[in-house]
């Protein structure tokens, strides 16, 4: 993979990543009620569901949802019901204690999302039950490997660069909702959960809603 192919990679998955998508809104949502090293965890799943994305992808699974109905029908399904479950989650959430000076200093914080690991999970399985990142995935990620070279490395270098990206935005969004805490009120952290909210709701009926392409 040439460096032009790598950049240019990076600018149309920075595009794609910057769109608020669940595990973007879950990175603001964290970061609002737990702070920017609270939200870290989340983050951490979100990349590592990146890696397995494009692993899956460099395997063909992205061609095999877009070939077998049910694998789609079962995995979308899935997801929209997680995201949904989020979604009402917050939505009936009562607002947090988050300290901003007192999570940034390395004190644990608490909220709704729980410990690290339950704020990693739901990051990671947001991504991982998503059927349309495979399908993206596999239709974008294909046209910046070289056939004639080997395969693996390249897939590996979009992975770096997936995670990365995902990781930087993620970042900044848990940083917005940090810092939005540190200048609004209980009451306004409460509505950024239920913007956050539902907004996952609607992606969750939009990911019920959404069909394969093909027969």
């Amino acid at each position: 993979m040439t460096f032009a192919t790598a950049l240019l990679f990076s600018i149309v998955a920075l595009a794609a990543i910057a769109t608020p998508g669940p595990t973007v809104l879950l990175a603001l949502s964290n970061g609002s009620r737990r702070g920017v090293r609270g939200a870290l965890p989340g983050i951490l799943g979100a990349v590592l569901s990146d890696f397995v994305l494009v692993g899956a992808v460099a395997l063909g699974l992205g061609a095999l949802l877009a070939a077998s109905e049910f694998w789609f029908s079962m995995l979308k399904w899935v997801g929209a019901v997680y995201l949904a479950w989020l979604g009402i989650r917050m939505l009936r959430s009562k607002g947090g204690s988050f300290d901003a000076p007192r999570a940034e200093a390395g004190e644990p914080a608490t909220g709704m999302n729980g410990d690290g690991r339950k704020v990693f999970l739901k990051s990671f399985l947001v991504a991982v039950t998503n059927p349309k990142g495979y399908l993206f995935c596999s239709a974008l990620m294909p046209q910046f490997i070289d056939p004639a070279a080997a395969q693996g490395m390249q897939y590996a270098i979009i992975a770096v660069l997936f995670a990365s990206l995902d990781a930087l935005v993620m970042l900044v969004y848990a940083f917005v909702g940090a810092r939005a805490m540190r200048l609004l009120t209980v009451a306004a952290g409460r509505w950024i959960d239920r913007t956050c909210g539902a907004m996952l709701l609607a992606l969750a009926g939009s990911l019920a809603f959404y069909r394969r392409s093909g027969p």
